[in-house]
């Protein structure tokens, strides 16, 4: 751990109420996983290897089945139960299964990327340290239309700075279809306080402004 806590940086992470390390969580399931499942007759070394863009470990191991293991749907195999018991015991492994389950929701936190597990007779774990590419286009697609949606909001602020109807903020926006733009822009704005009906008892009033605005049916 040592080693990690020196190679690795740490991300601020709030679960519930308390702080956590996200890369001692998933280390310490990554080094339980390779003395509670290794294949101790087996004289393959475990291997634990940093690179720039992942950690790997590779584990001698008596595979239960062959080929890349699906965290939804593996059924977990007790290889070595008497370890197993002593790290449930010391508090280092919850229950059967949880290493892998853990390894692949904390990594997707730490990093934006899904680990891999391949079982064969050397046991490999694959965790990337930062998103592959499909993972990264996608990342920043999802950035980018988030910026658009609080750039058009920035604009429609602005534009009801004076007083105006919800059929002049709807063309503005250039949205035709009217109960999207109710449902999706002008509802949220009204909820989020960003715009407040000019006559409050009146809901067909016209928006005007952020604090002041509003717009009418």
């Amino acid at each position: 751990m040592q080693f990690i806590a020196k190679h690795l940086n740490d991300k601020f992470y709030l679960e519930k109420d308390q702080r956590i390390s996200l890369r001692d969580k998933i280390f310490r399931e990554v080094i339980s996983n390779i003395l509670i499942h290794r294949e101790f007759l087996n004289p393959f070394p475990a291997n634990l290897v940093n690179e720039i863009d992942r950690v790997f470990t590779e584990n001698s191991n008596k595979p239960h089945d062959n080929g890349v293991i699906d965290p939804n749907k593996f059924s977990p195999f007790r290889k070595n139960p008497k370890i197993a018991k002593f790290f449930k015991e010391i508090g280092r492994v919850e229950e059967l299964g949880s290493g892998v389950r853990n390894i692949y929701k904390y990594n997707k936190i730490y990093s934006g990327a899904a680990p891999e597990f391949i079982e064969g007779d050397v046991f490999r774990t694959m965790i990337p340290l930062k998103p592959q590419a499909g993972e990264q286009a996608s990342e920043q697609a999802s950035e980018q239309a988030s910026e658009q949606g609080e750039d058009s909001t920035r604009k429609i602020l602005e534009f009801c700075k004076t007083a105006r109807s919800r059929s002049e903020i709807q063309d503005f926006s250039g949205i035709k279809s009217r109960r999207y733009f109710i449902e999706k822009i002008l509802n949220p704005l009204l909820k989020g306080g960003l715009l407040n009906l000019s006559i409050p008892i009146k809901p067909t009033s016209p928006p005007n402004g952020i604090g002041n605005g509003t717009a009418d049916g």
